[in-house]
């Protein structure tokens, strides 16, 4: 199994880069893990939000495997402490040992109908609103966070 997060454009700030360099490299440590930026729309300035939501969405969608588990990052989604978050990706990981995880984040007009349709869950962060390339480091710092739950690791004090 290895897990995958999907993310529409690039992050331009170095502050976020070398977090996400941080928590990458002691993610590596538990399980494959790999980040696939999907190319920025071109001409986006002289679309609608919902042409680039659509645009966008399809590019996520060529991205996604037939048999991958595709869970969304969504204020819509289901919120879960850290200890639930760990439990949670556990049962996925025990419940479809053989199929790999797919995380997407959207672009900041959020997901199409489509990419909705093909999910097969949604996870929210906060309640709060985050830019989409904030949520990339605190994903992935809390998919750390949870690999050291499961392994009864001191990183999480509760």
């Amino acid at each position: 199994m290895k897990l995958t997060l999907l993310l529409v454009g690039k992050t331009a700030f170095p502050y976020i880069n070398d977090g996400i360099a941080i928590y990458r490299k002691r993610l590596g440590f538990y399980i494959p893990f790999s980040m696939v930026e999907l190319p920025d729309i071109k001409n986006a300035s002289s679309l609608s939000c919902g042409q680039i939501r659509e645009k966008e969405g399809d590019s996520i969608l060529r991205a996604v495997r037939q048999n991958d588990t595709l869970l969304l990052l969504d204020e819509r989604g289901e919120s879960y402490s850290s200890l639930q978050w760990a439990a949670f990706l556990e049962r996925q990981m025990v419940a479809n040992p053989g199929r790999d995880i797919t995380f997407a984040i959207g672009g900041a007009y959020g997901f199409s109908e489509n990419v909705y349709k093909r999910a097969d869950g949604m996870i929210s962060l906060s309640k709060m609103t985050f830019s989409h390339q904030m949520v990339r480091l605190i994903f992935i710092e809390q998919l750390y966070r949870a690999f050291t739950i499961i392994r009864g690791e001191p990183y999480h004090h509760q």
